[in-house]
């Protein structure tokens, strides 16, 4: 009961936060679409009751100002061949259902020409409308002048009502990434360590385990696949966003995040695959029953889990790292990387112990797996890679870089470049 009092008030805030956000979102769009209604009235080539200008507004308004002008250019250019198509097919043909199914097809092939992606219907669309008018000229320039009113709001309204890049949701996205894959090890760690039950045996109990850990590390993909889309909207809002000409600087520190934020996606996508690797190895293991197997050993299990342990802890680490951006925390920093010279040793030991064991017949025995697990704990090491963690650490010192926010130097400190180098995990290993 006092741990759901504790958590009530976090849960009416962010209700709150998203009632914010909600009404903002509704206010921009009402507001836009009013506006070009409005000015669309009071222009004589329009037409009389222009809703199409309010109705390609709100077409048109996107999160950022860059898909704003992209949707933009498309909405007026799939309009004017839609019209265009009609106006040319009306002057020579009347209207008939073969006919309509003729100007339908054709509008569709010049959409799919010109590439329009999600506005390809607003082609044929338009040319129905207009050829349903016989091809009026009227009718057709009152179209496309509306479109061009609404397309034209639109873009005002994304270029006054935008708000900054949506950096700080992309860099949450990761560090929830991080936390899942960290979870995940630490998961395999506890379950490699665990003591049976006296109704359990061993090997069933890590057969079962391994299985629930494979299904996990599949159902990563989804979320890797999540925080792209949230990339992707940040690199939009970052491009074109008007900030850029009140604070130039921000703005391409902005940049700089989301490209250091994809490095990070792409570290932590190749550390979730290599654990998919890494469970099915072991779980292939369990499946021997000579005591050759790498699993068997009871040894060999605490010294992966110390492993998968410190790695998760570095992982773990590493997300909290690429929130602190883009100025960075000089101990995480150190934190990493005492935690990768610590797994880096681990893995060592770990070596030892998974050194081909030579059969009765004199021949190496079950070393394929033994393999196996070790290059994909070495691969877990190294994936957060140099150029990841570089990517961080030019954020941070292009941000530690800015005058009005000058730090003075302390006696007994290391360069940057030292420091950054510091942060890269040693690429040697013992398999």
């Amino acid at each position: 009961m006092d741990l759901l009092r504790l958590t009530m008030p976090f849960a009416s805030l962010r209700r709150l936060r998203s009632t914010r956000s909600a009404f903002a979102y509704i206010s921009r769009l009402t507001a836009t679409a009013t506006f070009a209604y409005l000015v669309a009235l009071v222009i004589p080539a329009g037409t009389n009751r222009p809703v199409l200008a309010p109705l390609t507004a709100l077409l048109v308004l996107q999160a950022s100002l860059f898909q704003t002008v992209r949707s933009a250019i498309r909405k007026v250019l799939s309009v004017t061949v839609g019209v265009l198509v009609a106006v040319a097919v009306a002057e020579f043909i009347g209207f008939s259902w073969w006919q309509l199914g003729l100007v339908i097809a054709g509008a569709l092939i010049i959409g799919l020409v010109l590439r329009l992606g999600d506005d390809l219907l607003e082609v044929p669309i338009s040319a129905m409308l207009i050829f349903s008018s016989a091809g009026t000229h009227a009718a057709a320039s009152g179209r496309i002048i509306d479109t061009l009113i609404g397309a034209a709001a639109g873009l005002l309204g994304g270029l006054l009502l935008a708000g900054r890049p949506r950096v700080q949701p992309a860099s949450s996205a990761v560090g929830r990434l991080a936390g899942q894959v960290s979870g995940l090890m630490d998961q395999m760690a506890h379950d490699l360590t665990h003591e049976p039950s006296a109704d359990d045996t061993r090997d069933a109990g890590l057969s079962g385990a391994a299985r629930q850990w494979l299904g996990q590390a599949r159902a990563l993909r989804n979320e890797i696949d999540r925080v792209d889309d949230t990339l992707r909207e940040a690199a939009d809002s970052a491009r074109l966003n008007p900030h850029r000409l009140v604070a130039p600087a921000d703005a391409a520190q902005a940049t700089e995040t989301t490209v250091a934020l994809r490095s990070a996606l792409e570290a932590l996508e190749h550390s979730a695959l290599t654990l998919r690797g890494l469970t099915r190895s072991v779980l292939d293991s369990t499946g021997i029953a000579s005591e050759a197997s790498p699993i068997k050993d009871a040894c060999t299990r605490k010294r992966l889990a110390s492993v998968l342990g410190k790695l998760g802890a570095a992982i773990r680490t590493y997300g909290r790292l690429v929130q602190a951006m883009p100025r960075g925390d000089e101990s995480l920093e150190s934190e990493l990387t005492a935690e990768f010279d610590e797994a880096h040793q681990l893995q060592d030991e770990l070596a030892d112990l998974l050194k081909p064991r030579v059969g009765d017949g004199g021949e190496p025995s079950e070393w394929p797996l033994r393999g196996e697990i070790l290059t994909h704990v070495d691969r877990l090491r190294t994936g957060l890679s140099v150029e990841a963690v570089d990517a961080l650490a030019r954020v941070q010192h292009s941000a530690k870089r800015k005058p009005r926010r000058a730090r003075p130097h302390r006696p007994g400190t290391g360069s940057r470049s030292s420091r950054r180098a510091s942060t890269r995990p040693r690429t040697g290993s013992r398999v």
